[in-house]
């Protein structure tokens, strides 16, 4: 039901590791992102998180202009809107004003920024440069996802007011032992 979860989960996707799988998608056009909003998605402390919740509303134009600045592709902004904004109880203006003001509230660390040098650090170096420039941010407010060696994410636990919170049962790092390997921008 639209409106009814406990926080929200801040996804952040490092674009060079989606690229190197989806080298032809529209973020992937030598814009030189690092990391970019996958989403801000409704989340239950107990695990699990609504999606889909009726009414699925479609965008007008001008929500899908504000979204198209906050994320990197329409196909994942109708995407993100479908499966998540429509369970945070905002309406489609709501969301794309929350997603834009958590964003802003996140400050990606300088050793994280898009460079063309690869980079490695173990998931707990990232947690830890996250929360070193976020003071504030909760010890279990942060995790990092990987794919395979590669960094993929980086989840920011907020609660419904956007403040920095703790994440739920199930949202945790998930990433190999050892060095993480964060790729350079093409």
């Amino acid at each position: 039901m639209a409106g009814v979860f406990d926080y929200y989960l801040l996804t952040l996707s490092w674009s060079p590791t989606f690229c190197l799988t989806h080298a032809n998608a529209q973020q992937c056009s030598g814009k030189g992102y690092g990391f970019v909003l996958h989403g801000l998605w409704p989340q239950y402390a107990k695990g699990g998180w609504p999606q889909s919740c009726p009414p699925l509303t479609p965008l007008t134009q001008q929500e899908r202009q504000k979204g198209l600045g906050l994320f990197p592709s329409g196909k994942l902004l109708e995407h993100e809107w479908n499966k998540h904004g429509t369970c945070s109880g905002l309406g489609a203006s709501g969301y794309l004003k929350a997603a834009d003001k958590a964003l802003g509230a996140v400050v990606v660390p300088e050793a994280l920024q898009p460079s063309t040098t690869p980079r490695e650090y173990s998931a707990e170096q990232i947690v830890q440069l996250f929360r070193q420039s976020n003071p504030g941010m909760l010890e279990g407010g942060v995790t990092v996802r990987c794919s395979g060696p590669e960094l993929a994410e980086v989840r920011v636990c907020l609660t419904k007011d956007l403040g920095f919170g703790e994440c739920g049962k199930g949202v945790r790092n998930q990433c190999r032992q050892g060095p993480v390997r964060v790729p350079p921008i093409r």
